[in-house]
């Protein structure tokens, strides 16, 4: 892909969960999306997957990406 020395897999991830928290969403499903596991009691009684917010994050964070690639952003 042409990012060897420049950007790894984790780097993205990174760089995905950090916009994500900026762009205000809700800090649980940036986690539950990167497949993090909630600790503490928190991650013990919530097992919600907030699905649809999910879905539509990603949605939205596609969007971002591609007005990103285009020179809107």
């Amino acid at each position: 892909m042409g990012y060897k020395g420049k950007q790894t897999v984790h780097g993205f991830r990174h760089l995905a969960s950090t916009q994500l928290n900026e762009q205000g969403y809700d800090a649980d499903a940036i986690e539950l999306q990167l497949a993090h596991k909630i600790q503490g009691v928190r991650g013990v009684y919530n097992k919600a997957k907030k699905l649809e917010y999910r879905v539509e994050m990603m949605r939205k964070w596609a969007d971002w990406l591609d007005n990103l690639n285009s020179g809107k952003i």
